[in-house]
């Protein structure tokens, strides 16, 4: 981990981070005085909203959820990694929604800085820091700096990604485990490193048993919601009693996610219209990355990206878009006016999903 912190790339990377952490804070602050929206309330308790809350009542009451409130059915579909870290973390600090940001301080940390430095080893000088800004300028990269699992994941999923790259499979695979502990996106990026290994003119045989550590806190997972619930896939039917979403035609999806974003005229309507755009994106990146033959890569995007569009309506596209870091180093190895003008649309949608999470906005 020393060495993902060290270096004038990875320097950068965090001053990126500190300053992106700084501008959010004071547009929190700023905005809900300006707007008079949620004025009266603390800093903190702007940053309780949503996940955040389901996160805190997990780590707290467990997935029983509150015994004082109706059940919530919804909860077996995030993962325990963020809980378990937030309720340890929260013996030391005492502040739930501290607590949670500060994971999300610590990892975003990390993960900018494996990202700087991913950026770097697979294009030009200056990429890495282009990437870091290209993530931190994301419409939806509130959900970095917010007590939620994004962060989190980033922190181990990159560097397992780094550790691919060095041939390293038991260190990959250990951080792997750890991603798929946090996120079922670990489920994607455990089979994309299994194809990178397979592809790998590197790899060792003796190593290959070793992939399979990422799948264990899924199966470990689902045994206990088994114990629980008496269903192995709990944390998918959570989807459906919590969000009525399940498994649909892609095509079916696009309809109802278009008739939501052009049809329906609610506080949804420009969510969703957001929530089209990322499909698109997200299916472009596809295609791109199986043009460019990174098999790895198309694998843990592609595997996404289906999962996100077969589901009943479109939902936090934007947000898992987050996860997708080759998106983030090809951006880091564009052109720098093709990245100013990304700048230029991104920043003040960033800043709008800041001001509408922290007003208690539905902001994916």
């Amino acid at each position: 981990m020393h060495s993902i912190l060290n270096g004038r790339p990875h320097r950068q990377a965090l001053t990126a981070w500190l300053l992106a952490h700084l501008a959010m804070a004071l547009l929190a602050a700023g905005g809900a005085w300006y707007l008079n929206i949620g004025r009266d309330a603390g800093h903190l308790e702007r940053w309780m909203r949503w996940d955040a809350v389901h996160f805190m009542r997990i780590a707290r009451y467990g997935y029983a959820g509150d015994p004082g409130a109706d059940p919530d059915p919804g909860l077996p579909a995030f993962f325990p990694g963020f809980p378990l870290l937030l309720r340890a973390v929260h013996m030391v600090i005492g502040d739930w929604t501290l607590a949670g940001l500060a994971i999300s301080l610590t990892a975003g940390a990390v993960a900018v800085c494996a990202l700087a430095r991913l950026a770097e080893s697979e294009a030009r000088p200056g990429a890495g820091a282009q990437a870091v800004w290209a993530l931190l300028l994301a419409p939806p990269a509130v959900f970095l700096v917010a007590g939620y699992s994004e962060a989190l994941f980033l922190a181990f999923a990159l560097p397992a990604w780094l550790l691919a790259g060095r041939g390293r499979w038991v260190a990959a695979a250990g951080c792997a485990a750890l991603a798929s502990s946090v996120r079922i996106t670990g489920l994607f990026l455990a089979v994309a490193l299994v194809v990178w290994f397979v592809r790998s003119g590197r790899a060792r045989t003796r190593s290959a048993g070793w992939l399979l550590l990422p799948f264990a806190p899924l199966a470990t997972y689902s045994a206990y919601q088994w114990s629980r619930t008496g269903d192995w896939l709990a944390w998918q039917s959570a989807q459906k009693a919590g969000w009525g979403r399940e498994l649909v035609w892609p095509w079916e999806a696009w309809q109802t996610s278009w008739n939501a974003a052009w049809q329906v005229d609610n506080s949804f309507t420009w969510a969703f219209r957001g929530e089209l755009a990322a499909a698109v994106l997200g299916v472009a990146l596809t295609v791109w990355l199986a043009h460019r033959r990174q098999w790895p890569a198309f694998t843990y995007v592609g595997l996404q990206v289906a999962a996100l569009t077969t589901s009943t309506f479109y939902m936090s596209i934007p947000r898992s878009a987050l996860l997708w870091f080759p998106l983030w180093v090809l951006l880091g190895r564009a052109d720098r006016r093709w990245f100013l003008l990304y700048a230029a649309v991104a920043a003040p949608l960033s800043a709008l999903h800041v001001l509408m999470f922290t007003t208690h906005v539905w902001a994916g």
